[in-house]
């Protein structure tokens, strides 16, 4: 964990600092950087995608809301990312939305025949072991590494069909890039592999209610025991 952990500590660290002091007058130009810094401190004028890492660029000019939002949020806390998500319900949100609650996150794709469905059964088995007066306390939210296809109406199909569409259950469209940067601060690795396939990590990773990353289930149909005693231990 702990070699994950400063590799999470690094991007976050990253993200958050990429901004500079705003400049003296409001005339002056915005300027726009790639958050991972894949040109150094290379800047652009206009917004856009980064041409290398495909990531949004980010904004030099501070943000007030973006401050008060991220009080109490440590540097290792996933709440830090400013991507913007949409929600199976057609709700647009950002990852400090979900604070407050522990958080049982895993990305998958829904036309997926082999990987996937085992890892919804995985997320289904680790809910069947927490006490349902505890149910209130938890958050498990898929994240689609398939943006293009899985519409929010799209996801929301899938947890009906799924028998995932009770309260506890999240699912999240982001953009290509905030995917890719979600997925990158997880050590998730994907690849697509035809025009419906891909290639993925299976894990599993839990967050305490400060989005920061407790602990990671790695495989398809493993022991779920220690992500169980984790939750458990952050719900109490």
């Amino acid at each position: 964990m702990k070699p994950l952990k400063s590799i999470i500590i690094l991007v976050l660290l990253t993200l958050t600092f990429s901004s500079c002091n705003s400049n003296k007058n409001n005339q002056e130009t915005v300027l726009f950087q790639c958050p991972m810094h894949c040109e150094s401190d290379k800047t652009y004028t206009d917004a856009g995608n980064c041409p290398i890492c495909k990531m949004d660029l980010q904004s030099l000019e501070p943000s007030t809301s973006k401050i008060e939002n991220t009080i109490g949020i440590s540097e290792e806390s996933i709440f830090n990312l400013t991507s913007d998500w949409n929600t199976e319900e057609g709700e647009q949100i950002q990852l400090r939305d979900l604070k407050g609650k522990t958080l049982v996150m895993v990305m998958i794709y829904t036309s997926c025949k082999a990987a996937c469905p085992r890892l919804v059964a995985d997320m289904r088995n680790i809910e069947a072991k927490i006490p349902d007066d505890k149910m209130d306390q938890l958050n498990f939210a898929l994240i689609s590494i398939d943006p293009e296809t899985d519409t929010p109406e799209r996801l929301k199909a899938f947890a009906i069909e799924n028998y995932m569409d009770e309260p506890q259950w999240t699912f999240l469209q982001g953009t290509e890039s905030g995917v890719r940067e979600f997925a990158n601060v997880l050590a998730v690795k994907y690849k697509q592999i035809s025009p419906i396939d891909f290639s993925h990590s299976n894990i599993i990773s839990v967050f305490n209610p400060q989005g920061e990353l407790m602990h990671q289930q790695e495989g398809l149909g493993v022991d779920n025991n220690e992500t169980i005693e984790t939750i458990l231990q952050l719900i109490h």
